[in-house]
């Protein structure tokens, strides 16, 4: 099989995983009178990224191979998931889970082992890559591309399959036990935990960089990725990916309660957006799709502060449109534009940055780097951007009738305030070596 298509398979199963419960799981956790605790189940995934990914690419640059130990947290991480796929089996459609803190134990420990595998993913492919005389500015983006298309196939799988009475089926219909409102997608996402966890050890290996001369501790230890805080332009970039990082979880946690809430009013109850919200969301992971094929084009053309000036100033339109639109025409095609810049808004940070630390890196602490850069997104970021939302839901919004109802625009505008301040912040003190970007 050719080597870039075998690396987008990968890429495919790696998002698959993910896609299969994060945008939907909110409505879920909703029935199972977890409701008020979605902002922690998100904030978990920043909060184990604070660390995980920084030593599994520790692990990955010293120890074991990098698509060894993707694969192997992958077993861990769809073992733990499939245990919280067996929870709410046990509790049944619709019912409150009987033991809520084994189930919030349980996925923290699967989100533990996934959240390293975004970094590794990237490590095992730009390693390949290299090691066979590929571009990674120019070849990476439409691998990963794939990954998009597998997060895509998951969310339309979660979207419509049907598990009711015994039988198995797809529908878009409103009265069906459709798996984005129960803990069937945590079933597939944990199944293709451990497809990938077989994959990877097809993988060509990545063999680790021997050192002859001594080292020291923290160079044993991977640490000394963290001397990339001494130049100001990689810290101020660090520093601006927690920022934005802040923004990263806010849409995955509770736009598909956002949009699904518009079925607690009457004018809004019948409309397809209300009652098909991951489908719906999922235009967003399309936009991801295009959006990476352009990324290449962009870099050498703008350079990494013009395409995460990008990225900062979408974030603003991706908020701002929650807030102004709604599920019937003409206000549904806010909802869909807001969607369509959430491509601008993701990829052109979180895969670009990704090129650009590989690009400012030395090779042996490159896996170390992928790591510390996932920290300060999806772990320090992620983690108190979500909480901050989650405060920010709870006080204008409330549980009522298995929907989260209130005051839903403030929510988005202030989300959207934020971000045009950090956005406007960066314009003004984030200047890298364009010339090195564009080689």
């Amino acid at each position: 099989m050719n080597l870039k298509v075998r690396l987008a398979l990968m890429n495919f199963l790696e998002f698959a995983v993910w896609g299969a419960y994060l945008t939907c799981m909110g409505n879920y956790l909703g029935t199972a009178g977890l409701g008020a605790q979605i902002s922690w189940f998100y904030a978990i995934q920043g909060i184990v990224s604070i660390f995980m990914p920084t030593l599994m690419g520790i692990v990955a640059d010293k120890y074991i191979q990098p698509q060894r130990v993707l694969g192997l947290c992958h077993l861990l991480a769809g073992g733990f998931m499939l245990g919280c796929w067996w929870m709410g089996l046990q509790a049944g459609f619709g019912n409150e889970l009987p033991n809520k803190t084994a189930f919030i134990a349980m996925y923290t420990l699967s989100v533990a082992f996934f959240m390293p595998t975004i970094a590794l993913s990237n490590t095992t492919a730009f390693t390949i890559l290299k090691n066979n005389g590929l571009d990674t500015v120019k070849d990476f983006p439409p691998i990963r591309v794939l990954g998009t298309v597998g997060f895509i196939v998951t969310m339309w799988f979660v979207n419509c399959a049907v598990w009711e009475d015994g039988a198995f089926s797809f529908t878009l219909a409103e009265n069906a036990h459709k798996f984005q409102y129960t803990y069937m997608q945590f079933f597939v996402s944990g199944l293709l935990s451990l497809v990938l966890f077989a994959y990877c050890f097809t993988l060509p290996e990545c063999k680790l960089e021997k050192k002859q001369q001594a080292t020291s501790l923290a160079e044993t230890f991977g640490l000394n990725a963290f001397k990339l805080f001494k130049t100001k332009k990689m810290a101020l970039f660090f520093i601006f990916s927690a920022l934005l990082g802040m923004c990263l979880q806010v849409t995955n946690g509770y736009a598909g309660p956002f949009i699904t809430s518009f079925k607690g009013s009457a004018e809004f109850a019948q409309t397809f957006a209300a009652n098909n919200a991951t489908l719906l969301t999922s235009i967003s992971q399309i936009s991801e799709a295009l959006c990476i094929l352009m990324i290449p084009f962009f870099l050498k053309r703008f350079g990494i502060k013009g395409v995460m000036l990008m990225s900062m100033f979408a974030w603003v339109f991706r908020f701002g449109f929650f807030g102004v639109g709604n599920p019937a025409m003409p206000g549904v095609l806010l909802f869909i534009l807001s969607c369509i810049v959430y491509g601008v808004a993701f990829d052109f940070f979180n895969v670009s940055g990704g090129i650009f630390v590989d690009l400012e890196c030395e090779p042996s602490v490159k896996a170390s780097a992928q790591g510390l850069f996932m920290m300060m997104t999806n772990g320090i970021g992620a983690t108190f951007g979500t909480l901050a939302a989650g405060e920010i839901v709870n006080h204008y919004c409330q549980w009522e009738n298995g929907y989260l109802l209130g005051n839903w625009q403030t929510c988005w505008f202030i989300f959207a305030g934020f971000a045009l301040v950090v956005a406007v912040a960066f314009a003004l003190m984030f200047n890298p070596d364009k010339n090195k970007q564009a080689a």
